[in-house]
């Protein structure tokens, strides 16, 4: 891991005090977190969603040799007739994929040949079934309708033995793993997991199963982001609730950072009496920052145990999903080995509603995503708003991103908004 070159927290945001900007904190977040090391090998249909460890430099030529495109007719581009002039050529074999056609196509014959099969020798180019008529065992051909070379794809066309054709850092999706296959190659080292300690703290908080009693309340965080971690190749180990308490909470941590590379933690980051979580930090590792120009989720600690990161989370449950895909997402990316970030693509929608919001901080507000009758996107909230009210993210197929200096949205208003869909 990095270290940045201070571990106090910044104040830099002259309209919230001690809180970063987003865009300030992420970079900082992302400069602070480097890869993990160390690799294992793997077979290829394993390998979605991993990250490789080293190039994919292809063997061998794709295709392997000159083919078809289509199925139809293959012949010399010379025999073509000019506009206005028809030909007829006898077929003299067929070409399979396969199965090609072993002998050479004099000039003024044509070979039935179908997709992908080989194109045999003396031809060049292809004809289209559906462009041609028969008479007998012979083709007509009409002239000005074809060229020369049409419908046949060059050996190497996709891809040149000896060509890089996946980058190191590369996160593996189905094509990837479809065009490795394409080359040969059954197995390719790929980055090992990173290791993710997830613990929530709090003395109200219970396990699912367990009677809740006077004010407490089901820990729904963990579940929410044990499930938010399986859409990535990491190694999560719960380690369950952790009370109220500076001690226990510095065995748990110290415990955690032992054996993971990232701990998260939800709860405890803010000014309450029973907020230990910075505390604790500053005296057993490095607090970077605590406070982000943000709503919800503003009280996010980052910083580190031992060669371990560490990122302190709010315990509102609609604040903790919105910094996992705003900070620990890109972070998790990072530590990964992915050296080029999945892109995350906004769309402008006219807002339908009032949005109230203050300069000075970004907000996510959870909305309904739609289409118009004019086919424009229209946006409107889920409901309430609270951080604390999880259903309003149930509910929602969208985060309205407000920008740092804008302030309340008004009825027909250009906003952006990022679909879940591009993130669960």
């Amino acid at each position: 891991m990095t270290t940045p070159s201070t571990n106090r927290p910044s104040c830099s945001d002259s309209e919230e005090h001690d809180a970063l900007r987003v865009e300030e904190a992420l970079a900082r977040m992302l400069t602070a977190t480097s890869p993990v090391k160390g690799y294992e090998q793997i077979g290829i249909l394993e390998a979605v969603a991993r990250v490789l460890h080293e190039p994919v430099v292809s063997v061998l030529d794709v295709p392997s040799h000159t083919n078809s495109a289509v199925d139809g007719y293959a012949l010399r581009g010379d025999d073509l007739p000019k506009a206005g002039n028809l030909v007829k050529m006898p077929v003299v074999g067929v070409a399979l994929a396969g199965k090609p056609f072993a002998e050479t196509v004099l000039p003024g014959q044509a070979v039935r040949i179908t997709t992908g099969a080989p194109m045999p020798a003396g031809t060049d180019t292809v004809l289209m079934q559906e462009h041609i008529d028969m008479e007998g065992d012979r083709i007509c051909i009409a002239g000005g309708r074809h060229r020369p070379g049409e419908n046949v794809r060059m050996a190497g066309e996709d891809v040149r033995q000896g060509e890089t054709i996946l980058d190191q850092g590369r996160y593996l999706t189905p094509p990837d793993v479809g065009l490795i296959a394409s080359i040969g190659i059954g197995e390719v080292k790929v980055k090992r997991r990173p290791r993710i300690a997830l613990l929530s703290t709090g003395n109200e908080l219970h396990s699912i199963g367990r009677s809740l009693g006077v004010g407490g309340v089901y820990d729904s965080n963990r579940y929410t982001l044990n499930s938010a971690l399986k859409r990535l190749s990491v190694k999560v180990m719960d380690q369950g609730i952790v009370p109220d308490d500076p001690e226990l909470l510095r065995e748990a941590l110290l415990r955690a950072a032992t054996m993971a590379d990232v701990v998260i933690s939800t709860g405890g980051v803010s000014v309450g009496e029973a907020d230990f979580v910075k505390d604790v930090l500053r005296s057993i590792g490095h607090i970077y920052f605590w406070k982000v120009a943000m709503k919800p989720g503003r009280p996010l600690a980052f910083g580190s145990i031992g060669s371990s990161v560490f990122i302190g989370l709010p315990g509102n449950p609609v604040a903790v999903m919105v910094n996992y895909y705003q900070f620990v997402l890109p972070l998790l990316e990072r530590k990964m080995g992915i050296v080029e970030r999945p892109v995350l693509p906004t769309l402008k929608a006219t807002s339908t509603e009032r949005l109230v919001k203050k300069p000075g901080r970004t907000e996510y507000q959870r909305g309904i995503l739609e289409r118009g009758q004019s086919g424009e996107w229209l946006v409107r909230t889920s409901g309430k708003q609270g951080s604390g009210i999880l259903r309003s993210m149930s509910l929602a197929n969208g985060m309205i991103v407000l920008e740092h200096g804008r302030s309340t949205v008004e009825p027909g208003e250009i906003v952006d908004v990022l679909p879940f869909a591009c993130l669960m």
